[in-house]
C-alpha cells in the first residue's frame, strides 16, 4: 500500500441521556463503538454527551453530523416520555416523524396487537425517509438517516445493531499500531527526541503510555498509521532514540 492514503472515513458518538450525564448509569457502548470503528477503518473523532433536552440534542446532532462522515448516537429511542431522539433527529435534519409501518410490523413480532399501547408505539415513529436497523433481541428498531445513525443506550441491544448497519457504511484503510517498549526511562527523558519525530513524520499518530506493573514502573510508545513504510521510519527513529538513551543510562 502506498503512503498516499485516501481521506480518512470519520465519525462521532452522541451519547443521550441524564442517566449518563448524573452517573446513575455507566456507559458501555463508546468504547465498544471505538473499537468497532477502528477495526472498519473508521476513524472516531469526537464523543459528546448531552442530557434529555431536545435543544441540545438537535444542536449536538447538527454540529457532529456535518463535520464528519458519520454520527452515532445512542440512547433515546424506547417508550417513555423522556425519549426524544427521533424526534430531535427529525428535527435537526428537517423531515417529519410518525409511526413507522414498517416499524411497527417489527414490534408486532414480539408484541401482542392488543399489548401495542400509545407508550409502545412510541418505538415506531420513525422519521421520513430513514432506513431501519434491525434489532434481533427486542424487535424495536434504530434508523440510519443520511449519515446519521441511531441506536439504542442498552449495550447488547446497541451492538446487534452495529452489527446490521455496519455493511451499509462507508469504511477505510485500518489503522495499524505498533509498540515500542522504552521500559523504565523516564518521559521526561525522552519526550524531546519524541516530539521531534512525531514532528517529522506528521503522516503518523505517536503517543507515549506510561503504566505501573508488578514489575515496577514501565513507559510504552505507540505508533500509529495507515501507510507501512512511514509507520517503520518512525518506529526505526523511535527505536534508535530509546536504545541511545538506555545505553547513556547503562
Amino acid at each position: 500500500m502506498s503512503d498516499a492514503s485516501p481521506a480518512p472515513v470519520t465519525a462521532a458518538i452522541l451519547v443521550i441521556g441524564d442517566e449518563i450525564l448524573s452517573g446513575r448509569t455507566k456507559d458501555k457502548n463508546i468504547g465498544y463503538i471505538a473499537e468497532y470503528l477502528t477495526n472498519s477503518g473508521i476513524d472516531l473523532r469526537e464523543v459528546r454527551v448531552v442530557p434529555d433536552v431536545a435543544e441540545e440534542i438537535v444542536a449536538a446532532v447538527n454540529a457532529l453530523r456535518t463535520r464528519y462522515t458519520y454520527l452515532f448516537t445512542t440512547g433515546g429511542i424506547g417508550p417513555t416520555h423522556d425519549d426524544i431522539t427521533a424526534d430531535c433527529v427529525a428535527q435537526a435534519v428537517g423531515v417529519g416523524i410518525d409511526v413507522d409501518p414498517r416499524a411497527k410490523a417489527m414490534l408486532l413480532e414480539r408484541i401482542k396487537p392488543e399489548d401495542l399501547n400509545e407508550a409502545r408505539l412510541r418505538m415506531a415513529r420513525i422519521p421520513f425517509g430513514a432506513a431501519l436497523i434491525e434489532n434481533p433481541i427486542s424487535k424495536a428498531p434504530g434508523f440510519m438517516i443520511e449519515n446519521v445513525i441511531v441506536m439504542a443506550g442498552v449495550p447488547a441491544i446497541m451492538q446487534a445493531m452495529l452489527d446490521s448497519v455496519a455493511p451499509r457504511l462507508k469504511t477505510g484503510a485500518r489503522v495499524t499500531a505498533e509498540t515500542i517498549e522504552a521500559g523504565n526511562l523516564p518521559e521526561g527523558g525522552y519526550a524531546e527526541g519524541l516530539s521531534a519525530i512525531a514532528k517529522a513524520h506528521p503522516g503518523v499518530s505517536i503517543g507515549s503510555y506510561p503504566s505501573m506493573t508488578p514489575a515496577g514502573f514501565r513507559n510504552q510508545i505507540v505508533v500509529r498509521g495507515r501507510g507501512p513504510e512511514a509507520l517503520a521510519a518512525a518506529r526505526t527513529e523511535i527505536e534508535a532514540l530509546i536504545a541511545r538513551l538506555q545505553a547513556e543510562r547503562n
